[in-house]
């Protein structure tokens, strides 16, 4: 009797902890959504040319309103609608929007990463929510000569299951006008935290949103992003126009494997509040470089501590590189504002068109008492 129960206990227990384990690895983490890159089609009974008939047609899906199937290599008119990987991509039209349901970890911060390019209008924008969060991403700016950029958007998970939307608010005369959409993954973030070693959270950016492995124009972080809900984890992006995030598998990076690219001369601007003791000296350093992507010329790059400022000029050939700068001051206040911005603007030297700018990385903050910290 004692071997049954002994046994029927092993078995229950066996039970739970599989469903514990299922449920674990049910948790969104890292990469695509679902048909994230749109690559399973519709059936052709669910397309009247390139519209999407049915809400469920899309695997993986659910559609609302003027939504378009679009395939490498279409056009519309005489523009080539250009896909940035794979076969397709969809386009929202007026007011039109795409959802999926995911399970992902209670409390758990996330970043969505997404490529989108603008088809007709100008002042094209899209809103991404997650209840209760949502954002407006500007699309008036290409960064890219390709037509297409990325862009990143961060919630925290207040429930077990959530549901993703990418929504064009959008209304034009012509109803198909709307952003083209495409690989829509995700990537769990962690909080950094300061050290003894140095008071600037993530210093090296290492932790951010996830980068597409085949695609070579980095992610954008969209302006007046704060820092609660950062896709740049302790960053904040103060300006008006984004800052590009770049990794060393597709660029020049410094130090480690991730960077920021200040793209839009004063109008980009990376900030972070840190902690200060009133009357105490603190040495700022960082890195300044460029990316290796025929970023050319002469650029200067401005730090800020509260009222301190130093311009840290570097000559760039377009071809990788970096120097080491220090800002020293004496701080304030208690809490300290550093910032950085690019004073002018640039453009890649092989399209002419491309934003492009000078490189941040490996950013150290310390009282003057550990000089041999910094190097």
């Amino acid at each position: 009797m004692r071997a049954v129960l002994s046994r029927l206990t092993i078995a229950i227990f066996s039970v739970l902890l599989l469903s514990s384990t299922l449920h674990i690895a049910s948790a969104f983490t890292d990469g695509l959504m679902e048909n994230g890159n749109f690559e399973l089609a519709p059936k052709s009974s669910d397309l009247k040319g390139t519209v999407v008939l049915k809400q469920n047609a899309i695997p993986g899906w659910t559609v609302t309103g003027f939504v378009e199937y679009i395939k490498a290599g279409q056009k519309q008119g005489d523009m080539l609608l250009v896909v940035p990987e794979g076969y397709a991509a969809v386009r929202l039209g007026n007011e039109a929007s795409i959802k999926q349901k995911l399970n992902v970890t209670l409390g758990m911060y996330y970043s969505i990463t997404f490529s989108a390019a603008r088809t007709c209008a100008q002042e094209e924008q899209l809103n991404v929510s997650v209840a209760p969060d949502f954002g407006v991403l500007p699309m008036q700016t290409l960064y890219s000569s390709n037509g297409w950029d990325s862009y990143a958007w961060a919630f925290q998970a207040e429930y077990k299951e959530v549901e993703i939307l990418i929504h064009n608010p959008g209304v034009e005369e012509d109803p198909a006008c709307g952003p083209l959409i495409d690989s829509i993954a995700l990537r769990a973030l962690y909080p950094p935290k300061a050290t003894r070693e140095n008071l600037v959270k993530n210093p090296s950016f290492e932790e951010g949103p996830y980068v597409f492995p085949n695609t070579s124009w980095g992610v954008l972080i969209p302006p007046n992003i704060e820092d609660d809900h950062s896709p740049l984890p302790a960053w904040m992006v103060e300006s008006l126009k984004a800052v590009k995030y770049i990794d060393s598998d597709h660029f020049s990076v410094p130090h480690g494997k991730r960077a920021v690219e200040l793209v839009a001369g004063k109008e980009s601007a990376i900030a972070q509040i840190v902690r200060t003791i009133v009357g105490k000296t603190y040495i700022l350093s960082f890195k300044v470089g460029d990316a290796s992507n025929s970023c050319e010329g002469s650029m200067v790059v401005e730090a800020f501590a509260g009222s301190n400022t130093v311009k840290i000029p570097y000559t760039s050939m377009g071809k990788g590189g970096y120097k080491s700068a220090v800002l020293k001051f004496v701080a304030t206040a208690t809490r300290t504002r550093i910032m950085f911005f690019s004073t002018y603007y640039h453009t890649r030297s092989d399209d002419m068109a491309s934003l492009c700018g000078p490189v941040i990385d490996d950013v150290k903050l310390l009282s003057v008492r550990n000089p041999r910290k910094f190097v």
